[in-house]
């Protein structure tokens, strides 16, 4: 009888080892890097800090056409995340933030010198919850300039699997806040200016790059003299790129591990006992 129960036992664990596989439409925990590069040509553009967040969707800190909030505001007139970081966990409690920095503003690769025109980081994501990209920084030199995404971006498909292994900026891509009126004395990254002051503009959320003329000819606080000539619409400015690789395992991967397991302990069991009686 002992035999009998323990059989009836093996064929139920064995049963339970199949619908234990992990599901295909299960999300995963990620270790996401992120890389941001500076592609614009020498003496251009350079970038402030990059504020990132990944969340459920509804995080979304600006409109084309409508008038900037103080979230996109901090990043367009100063490079800040203070009000932009505050205003991601308003929408979404759980999710992961971040700033990707080069030790200061990603400069054109030909102005490097001691800087960088590239940095990286790693955030650990829940592709369920956290599967939403949004980004943002300043352009500069400029009173009011950024990029970013006006719309939430999925990176990842219903398996966890990353879809999007990057982004790229043209002259194009460039928004200006229009809050700020573009003084070159009151802009971000030149000599002398005093980014401190402003004066209100009023506008609305627009594309526009051709505003960054109006810093020809004036020496960065990166020492070069900037030149925003060779920015056409399609000339490439940035890049973001993504790499995935699985941190945790699934729940139903771990089941199936410790399941299967408990099957073939009592196989061995029910082996030894047999061998016993011989």
């Amino acid at each position: 009888m002992l035999v009998s129960r323990f059989s009836g036992l093996m064929a139920g664990l064995t049963l339970l080892c199949v619908p234990a596989i992990p599901s295909t439409a299960n999300a995963a925990i990620v270790d996401l890097t992120v890389t941001i590069e500076n592609l614009a040509p020498t003496n251009s553009v350079s970038f402030a800090p990059t504020r990132v967040a990944f969340h459920n969707g509804s995080f979304d800190p600006f409109n084309n056409g409508e008038t900037a909030g103080e979230a996109i505001k901090s990043i367009a007139e100063g490079g800040s995340g203070n009000a932009w970081f505050p205003a991601v966990t308003a929408a979404d409690p759980n999710a992961a933030t971040g700033t990707i920095a080069a030790g200061g503003p990603a400069v054109p690769s030909g102005n490097a010198g001691g800087l960088s025109n590239t940095a990286t980081a790693t955030f650990r994501i829940d592709t369920n919850s956290q599967g939403f990209f949004t980004f943002a920084n300043m352009v500069v030199p400029s009173n009011d300039l950024f990029l970013g995404n006006d719309s939430p971006l999925g990176l990842f498909d219903s398996n966890g699997a990353l879809t999007t292994t990057s982004i790229l900026q043209t002259g194009s891509s460039i928004w200006d806040a229009n809050s700020e009126v573009a003084i070159a004395g009151n802009a971000a990254f030149l000599q002398g200016s005093m980014n401190d002051l402003r004066v209100e503009e009023g506008g609305v959320v627009a594309f526009d790059f051709a505003e960054l003329a109006t810093y020809n000819g004036l020496t960065t606080a990166a020492g070069y003299v900037f030149d925003s000539s060779s920015i056409t619409a399609g000339t490439e400015i940035f890049r973001v790129s993504f790499s995935s690789v699985t941190a945790v395992p699934e729940p139903s991967s771990v089941l199936a591990g410790v399941v299967c397991c408990v099957g073939l302990g009592v196989r061995s069991y029910r082996k030894r006992r047999q061998t016993a009686k011989l």
